[in-house]
């Protein structure tokens, strides 16, 4: 008689736990899924209805790539393990920078023509790809993904405070002195004016402050909000410490409603069922640059979940040869590629919900399956996404330097582990990568005299110091095998 064990990735737990242990999963990765489409959505200006619909295309697109991931669809993709999709905070600055370039319907077709190109070679490169580990060791993963969280700082704090341009500048046109150069042009342009004309191009420097910009009360609701985090992280417990995030964007949310700063005007008039259908916002437009741009990215995205698909490996017993991982990592460009058909985002493995199967112990498979089922209905709740983007921008900005700042945290935990003492060199290959990285954010114009074609691919700091902390690593010490370096690396990872 012989019996058959059923694996622990395998093994089928009850409905009503599952629903419960599902949800769990949905609820700590639910904060960094929305987020992404606000940022970008703001960013491109879109309007209200539209970020809603990026939103929806986000929780449903979410859901759809989970099911694959982890419950396998044909022999090519899904590496059917307890995996939960989302969208990756890597590819929000370049986003961000086209969005900044060109904003609007336009600026998004070619967000979604980038996502779809690299979608499209990231499911080509991914057998290579679950072969590069080696060239990418924790003194380069850790820097890329502190750069990352360093650039998305620069989002949260402007939503706490204003953008450094438009309606929520700093200072403002004096308007007597406008009013006094309208005249002048209008006297200087009358016929038979001796006046010279007003010079082209000629502007008025801002000098009057904006009472919109840092305003206290915006403020306070920021400072409330990371204050409630701080304080679920420290004294809540298991599950509500892993919610922590969302909780204090719930406290946010309720002290702006207090304070009539969110109504509920978009919630009524949004549809309760609405199903998500490709090319609702932006058909895609294919600029080659945008698409290498968006691929550099995908590589290091890849690279990533590779160590995250062999640290899960180890949590669950379940050994990961090169066929799963290709499937693994073929399935991140699939999602990628469903993104951008859906005008959504580039997905990846979240290292949230890993680590919480390493906290729960329950290492079956079917748990985010059933996560991925409630994020599709979720993403068919026209309401709940319109709920979402009715959140003020400062209720977010408090979450923002907990979420971003956490992006820094887990390179900065990468980079502790590196090896500084008998490869001095490594200090090398960290410090000028920040340098490089920090390049867009402190001289955005620094590239005012290179070629135009260059602009979108060095307008990033990520990709800057990406290819900065490759090259440099190789230079100083070459391409050995980091595969066990690499998981112990993706251990750390708490938070893309």
């Amino acid at each position: 008689m012989t019996t058959t064990t059923t694996h622990p990735t395998d093994e089928r737990i009850p409905l009503q736990k599952l629903g419960v242990l599902g949800l769990q999963h949905v609820l700590v990765m639910y904060a960094g899924a929305v987020a992404v489409p606000l940022i970008v959505g703001r960013a491109l200006k879109l309007s209200p209805e539209q970020v809603a619909m990026l939103i929806s295309a986000d929780l449903f697109c979410c859901g759809l790539v989970t099911l694959i991931q982890s419950l396998g669809a044909t022999p090519w993709f899904g590496i059917r393990l307890p995996v939960m999709m989302g969208v990756t905070f890597a590819s929000v600055a370049p986003m961000v920078a086209i969005a900044g370039n060109t904003p609007g319907v336009e600026g998004a077709g070619l967000i979604f023509g980038a996502i779809i190109g690299a979608g499209v070679v990231s499911i080509a490169i991914a057998p290579f790809v679950s072969r590069m580990l080696r060239f990418f060791p924790p003194v380069v993963t850790g820097t890329i993904i502190a750069v990352i969280g360093i650039s998305l700082m620069r989002v949260g704090i402007n939503w706490i405070f204003g953008n450094p341009f438009g309606p929520t500048a700093p200072s403002l046109v004096n308007p007597d002195h406008a009013k006094w150069l309208a005249d002048v042009s209008a006297a200087a342009s009358a016929p038979g004016s001796t006046l010279a004309p007003v010079p082209k191009g000629l502007a008025l420097t801002p000098s009057v402050p904006n009472p919109r910009y840092a305003d206290l009360t915006g403020v306070g609701i920021a400072s409330l909000v990371l204050a409630s985090i701080l304080l679920f992280a420290k004294y809540g417990k298991g599950f509500i410490a892993n919610i922590s995030v969302l909780l204090g964007i719930v406290v946010g949310a309720v002290a702006s409603i207090a304070l009539g700063l969110m109504n509920f005007d978009k919630v009524s008039k949004a549809a309760w069922f609405d199903l998500v259908l490709p090319f609702e916002i932006s058909g895609p437009v294919f600029d080659p640059i945008l698409i290498l741009t968006m691929t550099l990215v995908m590589v290091v995205v890849m690279i990533e979940s590779t160590g995250m698909f062999l640290a899960l490996g180890e949590m669950t017993d379940r050994k990961i040869d090169q066929a799963a991982l290709t499937r693994g990592l073929r399935t991140d460009g699939l999602g990628t590629l469903i993104g951008g058909i859906f005008n959504t985002f580039p997905y990846t493995s979240f290292s949230q919900n890993v680590g919480l199967v390493a906290v729960t112990g329950v290492k079956s498979r079917f748990v985010c399956v059933a996560g991925g089922l409630i994020l599709i209905v979720l993403g068919l709740l026209p309401k709940m996404a319109a709920l979402v983007e009715s959140l003020p921008t400062v209720v977010l900005g408090g979450a923002g330097l907990v979420m971003f700042g956490m992006v820094t945290a887990t390179g900065i935990r990468i980079l502790a582990n590196v090896d500084f003492k008998t490869h001095r060199y490594n200090a090398f290959v960290v410090a000028v990568s920040l340098g490089m990285g920090m390049i867009p954010l402190v001289a955005p114009n620094f590239k005012q005299w290179m070629p135009h074609g260059l602009h979108p691919l060095i307008e990033s700091g990520i990709l800057l110091a990406s290819v900065s902390a490759l090259l440099l690593n190789l230079y100083f010490n070459g391409a050995a095998d980091a595969t066990d370096d690499a998981v112990a690396a993706a251990r750390q990872a708490d938070a893309h």
